[in-house]
């Protein structure tokens, strides 16, 4: 089990320092402004300029643009984007998968919770923080402004590790919550017991718009990495137990990479097929630097 780390620890003051360049990064390529936005199709009274229409009648004379009337004795109206929020909320795995190894997946699932907090409350937009083990849990109503986001992180550094993983049923119990539609954002290793299949169904029932990051490391793809994993051995689940007795061999790592190479690919094609973003971030690695080259390659849109 991972020691708990203090809010100073986990978003030390380097990693606060690196934040704000993040957001100064992150800002120039959200093309709509804002994470947490979305255009509607409707047009009226806006804070973006969009065109100039010819005014008929039940247009608001607000709009009017007397200049162009001056000039041409003909009335025209300002057309603006209306813009609508996007609420965004943070779906964090908290299950013992997740807290193992020396630098656990949950410290990067959090940073980059922090990071994209930062980004929609910058833009006044909301911000809520739920987590999943064997159950929902809601850790914060969604709350607005900049001078949340140290709230907001000390709230995820009490987030404590779980046993069990239940994301369908976690993302089922979500329904049933009276929440806004808006961004959720699944921060997860997606190694659930109920398999990948129960997953993705469940997923597909959700209302909200979904944004799936995949927390990853290295030796994921290739135990070779482990030096515990030679000759025979037992492997024991951290969180259901079960064991299971192997005999480390060429033929069963060949085996065991196709089967996670297959994993990742059902879950690149799902997300591909249902139009939901996903990212996998590599937990031994900066997590800012990851979210900002995603975002400039056009490869992370929300």
């Amino acid at each position: 089990m991972a020691a708990q780390l203090t809010f100073e620890e986990l978003f030390d003051p380097e990693f606060l320092e690196s934040l704000e360049t993040f957001n100064l990064r992150i800002k120039r390529f959200l093309r709509q402004g804002r994470l947490g936005e979305q255009l509607t199709h409707d047009r009226g009274i806006g804070l973006e300029f969009k065109d100039f229409k010819q005014y008929v009648a039940g247009d608001d004379l607000r709009a009017v643009d007397w200049n162009i009337y001056r000039r041409l004795g003909r009335l025209f109206v300002h057309v603006f984007e209306e813009y609508q929020d996007l609420p965004l909320y943070l779906l964090v795995d908290r299950s013992r998968s997740m807290f193992l190894e020396d630098e656990p997946r949950v410290h990067a699932a959090l940073r980059s919770a922090l990071a994209l907090s930062s980004i929609s409350l910058s833009q006044h937009d909301v911000v809520a923080l739920l987590s999943f083990s064997n159950e929902l849990e809601m850790h914060s109503r969604p709350i607005a402004g900049k001078k949340q986001l140290t709230l907001l992180g000390r709230r995820m550094v009490s987030l404590t590790e779980q046993d069990g993983t239940q994301l369908s049923q976690s993302i089922h119990q979500l329904s049933f919550r009276k929440l806004r539609p808006g961004l959720l954002v699944v921060l997860s290793d997606f190694f659930d017991p109920q398999g990948l299949d129960s997953v993705t169904d469940s997923l597909k029932t959700c209302r909200h718009k979904l944004l799936l990051v995949q927390l990853v490391k290295d030796s994921d793809s290739d135990p070779t990495q482990n030096e515990d994993l030679v000759g025979d051995i037992r492997l024991v689940d951290c969180e259901t137990s079960d064991a299971v007795d192997v005999t480390v061999e060429p033929a069963v790592l060949n085996r065991y990479r196709r089967i996670y190479d297959e994993f990742n690919q059902r879950l690149t094609n799902f997300a591909s097929d249902q139009g939901i973003g996903l990212v996998r971030l590599n937990a031994d690695q900066d997590v800012l630097d990851q979210l900002a080259g995603l975002f400039e390659s056009g490869a992370l849109t929300v």
